[in-house]
């Protein structure tokens, strides 16, 4: 039984589309209401949580319907195309909204963007597993990230070529030419994947290497977990929220953060995105290689010295320095260290109880923090100062820290990987 590389690779192709989405969608957003609208930083923060609020609801009610849903194209495909069709339509709204100072149809088109993208992200997830035997699925989950990977860095190149830098401070970029750009790229990808991918077909290809699927847990789920796995659980979730709290502030205000205290022109802010990003695709293989021999917390704990570091490093960073970016490859590596390791010791503490249940803790409290962290993050911006963002990065960072300490379960050191591109399977 052998992984078809090029099957995963144009499944992947979904999961580049939306991520090239996500790369525009968390930079171009935030600028757009702050320069053209005038939206102060709080109210910027609630609008920016809102995909997470979303998130929350649509991504289980549509990954449900997917399993449910029988037609000539499959059960995920037809979700991946009329999302990504009412996404590319809605967001075309979005920069002619902006040039004409539209507030109300900037708002309503957003809206629209933010629930087509999420009707259409879990069935897209899940295409993967449908088409892939069972062991030799961590192999084709690392080509999917990276896929998605590639989607970020395609949207941060375009950001830099296409975004047009102005001194004047009355100047309002024309974003048409790059959400034309990123609209092409999602329509073309799935276009691909539509022409080169036969759900039905290859599924029932593939259904005979998982027929023991279902069997595994079937008495497992009956026995509860020990009150001191519990306990770790609880800790490991509250470091999840933590550090969630902490990066997801960085990202989410950085671009504007560079305007108004490095003073850099718009799109100025991508060259220590593209860094970051970088950084921890080349950070998996030797994180793997490490978590392998000292575990998964130690790992961990150093994923998240290295990312606090970062964070008070960015403190004292009054002006933008090509030093910045050697910052954020520290970032990138500490970021990859931390989100290749989490989720599999949450799946090693789960074991005697229902898997997918503590799955799902997991994107709860990472998305409860996305949620939360833009709207608290935002008003100490707003009504303090912007160089609040790296200390309250340093200070949730550093909570993150003291309650992986308290972590006592879920490090079993993972078996050493066969093919080093397995050391890429990182869970989104």
């Amino acid at each position: 039984m052998k992984l078809n590389y090029k099957r995963t690779f144009f499944v992947g192709l979904a999961f580049l589309s939306i991520s090239c989405f996500w790369q525009l969608y968390d930079n171009i957003i935030p600028l757009i209401l702050k320069n053209t609208f005038g939206v102060g930083e709080t109210v910027t923060g609630v609008i920016m949580a809102l995909d997470n609020v979303l998130a929350l609801f649509l991504l289980p009610l549509f990954g449900m319907l997917s399993d449910q849903t029988s037609t000539r194209l499959g059960r995920r495909t037809p979700f991946i195309v009329v999302g990504t069709i009412a996404s590319t339509i809605f967001m075309m709204i979005i920069p002619i909204a902006d040039q004409q100072k539209q507030f109300v149809v900037f708002i309503i088109a957003l809206g629209l963007v933010l629930i087509s993208m999420g009707t259409y992200r879990s069935p897209a997830v899940a295409l993967m597993p449908d088409l892939t035997p069972k062991p030799l699925r961590s192999m084709a989950n690392a080509i999917i990230n990276l896929m998605g990977a590639i989607g970020g860095l395609i949207s941060l190149m375009l950001i830099r070529l296409l975004v047009k830098k102005e001194d004047s401070p009355d100047y309002i970029p024309n974003y048409i030419p790059l959400y034309t750009a990123v609209a092409l790229i999602m329509i073309i990808a799935v276009i691909v994947l539509i022409i080169t991918i036969r759900e039905n077909k290859m599924r029932e290809e593939v259904a005979i290497y998982n027929v023991d699927e279902p069997k595994e847990t079937a008495e497992v789920k009956k026995e509860p977990m020990k009150p001191e796995v519990k306990r770790s659980l609880i800790f490991l979730v509250a470091s999840i929220f933590l550090w969630f709290t902490a990066y997801n502030a960085i990202t989410t205000a950085f671009s504007r953060y560079t305007e108004v205290v490095w003073k850099l022109g718009t799109g100025g802010f991508t060259s220590c995105l593209l860094v970051a990003t970088g950084a921890a695709i080349v950070s998996y293989i030797p994180i793997g290689i490490i978590a392998s021999k000292i575990g998964r917390k130690k790992t961990i704990l150093i994923g998240i010295s290295l990312i606090t570091f970062s964070y008070v490093c960015g403190c004292f960073f009054l002006e933008y320095s090509p030093l910045i970016n050697v910052v954020f490859a520290i970032t990138g590596m500490g970021w990859a260290a931390i989100s290749v390791n989490s989720y599999p010791m949450i799946v090693e503490m789960s074991k005697g109880c229902d898997v997918g249940k503590y799955t799902g803790y997991y994107y709860t409290f990472s998305m409860t923090a996305q949620i939360m962290t833009p709207i608290i993050s935002g008003a100490l911006l707003e009504f303090v100062s912007y160089r609040t963002l790296f200390p309250y990065a340093v200070f949730f960072s550093i909570g993150s820290f003291i309650t992986m300490l308290f972590v006592k379960h879920g490090d079993a050191k993972p078996e050493k990987k066969q093919k080093m591109l397995e050391n890429f399977d990182v869970d989104d």
